[in-house]
């Protein structure tokens, strides 16, 4: 049985629905919906979704910023069990509102989903020192997620917004961005080509194959989208097992600059489990 998972960056939810989210998301159907930047309470969050969706939203606990969410079509899902609406213990305010995972169950079996939305970060600023101490700590649990499907477990997909580009092929304009902007450091880098050396399957990666892109996000200025100047910084990691059976991918770019509903496009992948 094949299911979808979209994941995007609305950058605020009013706004992307005011812009035409949900006619995307109609024109586009999928199994799981992930959000990030949802900027929005659980109440406002779950009635601009609407009826037809079985959601989670986690705000963060500093008003109008971050916020994640699950959602999933009833007619083809359901989320069981309690989720986790937090990354670990050592969680605060700034890092609140960026870590959930919920159980979703099909009719083929159950897949832990995350929706992940990391700090953005700004060279050297405590914007940047609060990424750089974030994601040790993402690390930890994405090993224990990989080690629980190692041991016969459950499988788990991490999707979202990373704000890193993982090489040269992520971004358009690698060499006056690079070491020079938060999501093109070294430092930054090697986390997640770490995850991937430890077994998570960067899904589009690798159904896309060695090829330049493909973007998920452009900046509102200039000229960015027109000329196709972006940045390939939102993903779904697969644990092995699952990301064998990632089968396609899309990613949602608008047709032109009027039709976009954030700065990021939707990405969706399937999957057979």
């Amino acid at each position: 049985m094949a299911f979808t998972v979209t994941s995007v960056n609305v950058n605020g939810i009013r706004a992307a629905h005011r812009k035409g989210m949900m006619e995307w998301l109609d024109a586009n159907p999928c199994d799981v919906l992930l959000l990030q930047e949802v900027r929005a309470d659980e109440e406002i969050a779950t009635e601009l979704l609407g009826d037809s969706w079985e959601s989670i939203i986690l705000p963060c606990r500093i008003k109008g910023r971050a916020g994640v969410a699950v959602a999933v079509r009833k007619d083809s899902a359901h989320i069981s069990g309690e989720p986790r609406l937090c990354l670990d213990d050592q969680e605060t305010d700034v890092d609140s509102g960026r870590w959930l995972e919920a159980v979703v169950e099909t009719e083929a079996g159950r897949v832990r989903v995350v929706s992940a939305y990391f700090h953005s970060g700004e060279k050297d600023t405590p914007k940047q020192e609060a990424k750089m101490a974030h994601l040790p700590r993402i690390g930890t649990r994405m090993a224990e997620l990989i080690a629980e499907e190692a041991a016969g477990g459950i499988s788990s997909l991490v999707c979202g917004d990373f704000n890193v580009v993982r090489s040269e092929a992520d971004i358009k304009n690698w060499k006056p961005n690079h070491n020079k902007r938060a999501g093109v450091l070294d430092e930054e880098i090697a986390f997640l080509n770490q995850w991937v050396e430890e077994g998570w399957r960067d899904t589009v990666r690798d159904l896309a194959g060695d090829v330049q892109g493909p973007y998920s996000w452009w900046s509102w200025r200039g000229q960015a989208f027109v000329n196709n100047a972006g940045w390939r910084i939102d993903y779904q990691y697969a644990t092995p097992a699952l990301g064998e059976r990632a089968r396609s991918f899309a990613i949602g770019r608008a047709d032109e600059y009027a039709e976009r509903f954030s700065d990021h496009a939707p990405v969706s992948v399937t999957y057979e489990i």
